[in-house]
C-alpha cells in the first residue's frame, strides 16, 4: 500500500552539499520577468532540476525579496544566481564560452520540445521571457534554436514557472536517457 514519504526520508542534500554537488550542464536565464513568484518558483525547479546557475536579466527582480522567498521555499539560498542587465551581451559571452542557447517561445522554424534531443557533452542556457511579450526578438535572433511547448487548449502560452519546469524535466529525463544508452 503506498503510503506518504516523510521530509527526513527523502534525505535530499544540504544547502552547503547542494553548492558543492556536480551540477547539470544547464542555465536559466530569465529576461524581464515581471511576477516576482514566478521568479521564486523558477528558483525552485533550478534547485529541484539541479541548475548550474539562474541569470535574472532586465527588469527581473531579485533576492532577497518576500514574494520571491515566499515561493522559492529557501532556494534562493541554494541556487547560484546573477543579475545581468544586458541580456544580449550575457548571450554573447555564453555563445562565445560554447553554450547552445535557446530560447523558448514560439515562432516560425520553431523546435517541439517533444522533438528536441539535448547534445551531449553540451551546455545549454534556456531563455524564459516577459509574462506579456515573451522572449525578445534581439534574443531569437541570436538563439542557435527556438524550442516550442506544444499546447492544445485554448490559451496562447503557458506561465514562466510552468515552462522552466516542464522544459528542465524534459531536458534531465532526456540527457539521463541518453547517459544510460
Amino acid at each position: 500500500m503506498p503510503r506518504k514519504v516523510s521530509l527526513d526520508e527523502l534525505n535530499r542534500l544540504t544547502v552547503e552539499d547542494f553548492k558543492t554537488a556536480d551540477k547539470y550542464p544547464y542555465v536559466l536565464i530569465l529576461d524581464s520577468v515581471r511576477s516576482l513568484n514566478n521568479v521564486g518558483s523558477v528558483f525552485r525547479t533550478a534547485d529541484a532540476f539541479r541548475a548550474e546557475k539562474i541569470y535574472l536579466c532586465g527588469i527581473t527582480g531579485t533576492p532577497p525579496h518576500r514574494d520571491i522567498t515566499k515561493t522559492a521555499l529557501g532556494a534562493t539560498e541554494s541556487v547560484d544566481w546573477e543579475h545581468v542587465q544586458d541580456v544580449v551581451g550575457l548571450i554573447d559571452g555564453l555563445k562565445q564560452e560554447g553554450w547552445i542557447i535557446a530560447a523558448i517561445e514560439q515562432a516560425e522554424g520553431s523546435v517541439g520540445l517533444q522533438d528536441f534531443e539535448p547534445l551531449a557533452n553540451k551546455k545549454f542556457a534556456f531563455v524564459f521571457g516577459n509574462e506579456v511579450a515573451g522572449v525578445n526578438s534581439s534574443i531569437i535572433e541570436q538563439a542557435d534554436l527556438v524550442l516550442e511547448i506544444p499546447q492544445y487548449g485554448t490559451k496562447h502560452s503557458l506561465n514562466i514557472a510552468v515552462s522552466a519546469g516542464i522544459v528542465c524535466w524534459d531536458f534531465l529525463t532526456k540527457l539521463n536517457k541518453n547517459l544510460t544508452h
